[in-house]
């Protein structure tokens, strides 16, 4: 009989010759049924708490798209920031105001190059639209790119 695997607290620490300005995919998901990320009230609000952080410069968002119970994001965190700090930060506040359960602990996968960065926000627009939430990525409401300038 196999013992069951036993998974550690994730820490996140970015490596020290991973240059400023990296890119990271982050998903995080919430903990059991709960009312969806996108009932419009909520997601305006998360959405407008990315914006937050990163107007505060506490990270660079370049792509964020909710779906019902999980969220899947680009970011870069400043040099001197902890990523798992930063995210543990912005969880705990979405927990403490608006009544959220996230998973403990979140997925993380550095971007390696312009072309995966592409690739990846590509595949996180489509998202809503392979999950049949719409038709077209274009037409998915629960999106920021704080970065662009309308």
């Amino acid at each position: 009989m196999k013992a069951a695997v036993q998974h550690g607290k994730l820490h996140h620490n970015t490596p020290g010759w991973v240059l400023p300005g990296a890119r990271f995919h982050i998903r995080l998901r919430l903990e059991g049924p709960q009312r969806p990320l996108t009932e419009p009230a909520l997601g305006r609000a998360l959405l407008d708490s990315v914006r937050f952080y990163h107007a505060q410069g506490r990270w660079f968002a370049w792509l964020v798209v909710l779906m019902p119970d999980h969220l899947h994001a680009v970011l870069t965190f400043p040099p001197q920031a902890s990523m798992g700090d930063t995210v543990g930060d912005w969880k705990r506040y979405q927990q403490r105001t608006l009544g959220l359960n996230w998973q403990n602990n979140f997925f993380d996968h550095r971007l390696r190059s312009d072309d995966e960065c592409v690739e990846k926000c590509s595949y996180i627009r489509m998202n809503p639209v392979r999950q049949g939430l719409c038709t077209a990525p274009e037409d998915w409401p629960w999106i920021t790119e704080p970065w662009k300038k309308d």
